[in-house]
């Protein structure tokens, strides 16, 4: 019996087909995985239309309807976490092809918060590339977390991770969400934003924990940025989407903010001459939110399992639009 074929996208690390145990489908499926990122629909397409399975990392490859068009092999989509907002579910289900997902924890992103939150507060990249370029002996004066505002733009599983070590640094938390409720936030020793200009205009670092839908997309732009403290921080680990790139670059540009950090771009991989890779009060890494040993083991785990029993008939975890 001939084998089916499965691609795994975007594997930038090489570790796809190390990060789990495939045995249980490759003596029916032959797996192959595709290092560099591939942006052109057309040459997608041509990589791996040969493919009745493809797995997608996150949101790094969009499927939409003239993608799935094009390849008319296809029968099942496997994503990483149980949400992406670049696969039309409606498509997917006019050419026949089912989509499952995998779970995913909160905990990796909620750390990375954490890293960028605090390297902006103590502006760690600045004082370390001086160190090692032979720069100023101490150049900067950090921001102090004992006692300031954090606020909150979602409480979710993530958001109430971000929370808890806010408060263990002594600082006052709050959130707000359009979903959010009083009981909720005292649950998780939160204070209530009264609405989402209060917690901008508020706080002293900002931290986006959403996620992206067509509520949110664009929540933050230009008015709500100018409505926070010139002395304030962004930070953004969910979605690009949420936050308006241009004005975010503008706020920047014109110290409207002191600064932000960002591990996510409406384009990915971030192209060689945008504005993110030289704003000097700007902290980026490239999406590794969710990069982590344990997270990576999970995706490819679950993804094995959703390959499996897709093949024995019984699908799970599968996806749909809303």
């Amino acid at each position: 019996m001939e084998k089916l074929r499965c691609a795994v996208l975007d594997d930038y690390q090489n570790v796809a087909l190390t990060a789990a145990d495939w045995s249980p489908v490759t003596d029916r499926v032959e797996v192959r995985t595709v290092r560099r990122h591939i942006s052109d629909r057309e040459e997608l397409a041509e990589a791996v239309g040969d493919c009745e399975i493809v797995f997608i990392m996150r949101e790094r490859t969009p499927f939409d309807a003239e993608l799935f068009a094009r390849l008319p092999r296809l029968r099942l989509l496997v994503t990483s976490g149980m949400h992406n907002a670049s696969v039309d579910f409606d498509a997917a289900a006019r050419h026949g092809v089912t989509v499952c997902g995998t779970a995913g924890t909160a905990e990796p992103p909620a750390e990375l918060t954490w890293a960028l939150l605090l390297g902006l507060a103590r502006h760690v990249t600045t004082e370390n590339d001086a160190l090692r370029s032979g720069g100023p002996w101490q150049q900067t004066v950090g921001t102090d977390l004992h006692g300031r505002r954090l606020g909150l733009l979602g409480l979710g599983r993530i958001g109430s991770r971000v929370a808890q070590v806010g408060r263990a640094f002594g600082m006052e938390v709050s959130a707000w969400s359009q979903n959010l409720t009083a009981e909720r936030a005292e649950a998780e020793g939160v204070a209530l934003a009264a609405s989402k200009e209060e917690l901008l205009e508020s706080s002293d670092f900002v931290s986006v924990q959403l996620v992206l839908s067509d509520r949110t997309r664009g929540l933050v732009g230009a008015p709500e940025l100018r409505r926070m403290r010139p002395t304030a921080f962004l930070v953004n680990t969910s979605r690009a989407a949420i936050v308006d790139q241009d004005a975010l670059a503008q706020a920047l540009r014109e110290g409207w903010i002191a600064g932000a950090a960002v591990d996510v771009f409406d384009i990915e991989p971030l192209p060689a001459d945008h504005p993110f890779r030289t704003l000097p009060n700007l902290l980026a890494t490239p999406h590794i939110g969710y990069v982590t040993e344990r997270n990576y083991s999970r995706f490819f785990t679950e993804g094995v399992e959703d390959i499996a029993a897709f093949l024995d008939g019984s699908p799970v975890r599968t996806l749909s639009k809303g």
